[in-house]
């Protein structure tokens, strides 16, 4: 069984490790424990984990955060997944730093890398990990902050969240949406 694991991100130094990027370091952070690198392809950079029987093909999309819809649509056909296979793992401002909610389906909440999702494949109703980042920025603030690095304090929480975060990808894939929710989201 196959499973696309979609970390959203920005490609770039300028991007690397920012708030924005957080589904990146959350793949990357699979793949380190995995020992298993990243290679470029069409749309992005992909690692193939396999765990107990399931194949989970990790995308780093390389088309930026506002196109990520295509990079989606693209593996998901390459790879011939089911929606229902399919995982994001995006950023959430509305969430506090480090929580960790999964859902099945739900509104972009003007993210826009989730907006371009639902748009390419024409529905909401894919799963998505919602990694908190917290909101704590200025009126007008919100660019600059999530295309911001992480503080020195916010970067002590984020090892152990990372990490957290793997295993529930890794839940996902073997327990499926409703066990994994049920295990984690009220942690």
């Amino acid at each position: 069984m196959k499973y696309l694991i979609v970390g959203l991100g920005n490609i770039g130094d300028e991007y690397h490790e920012t708030r924005h990027n957080i589904g990146f370091m959350v793949l990357d952070a699979l793949a380190k424990a995995s020992n298993i690198v990243f290679k470029d392809g069409r749309y992005g950079t992909t690692a193939s984990l396999s765990i107990k029987g399931r194949q989970l093909i990790l995308l780093k999309p390389s088309t930026y955060m506002n196109l990520s819809g295509n990079a989606v649509r693209y593996w998901m056909q390459q790879e011939k997944i089911p929606l229902e296979n399919v995982l994001i793992v995006v950023d959430d401002l509305a969430l506090p730093l480090g929580s960790l909610r999964l859902k099945g389906k739900g509104s972009d909440a003007g993210h826009n890398g989730l907006k371009h999702i639902a748009a390419t494949l024409g529905t909401q109703n894919y799963a998505r990990l919602k990694f908190g980042i917290g909101n704590n920025f200025p009126k007008g603030g919100q660019i600059d902050y999530v295309l911001g690095h992480f503080d020195e304090e916010e970067r002590k929480v984020l090892p152990e969240r990372i990490e957290t975060a793997g295993e529930i990808v890794k839940s996902f894939c073997l327990a499926g949406l409703n066990i994994t929710m049920n295990q984690f989201n009220n942690k």
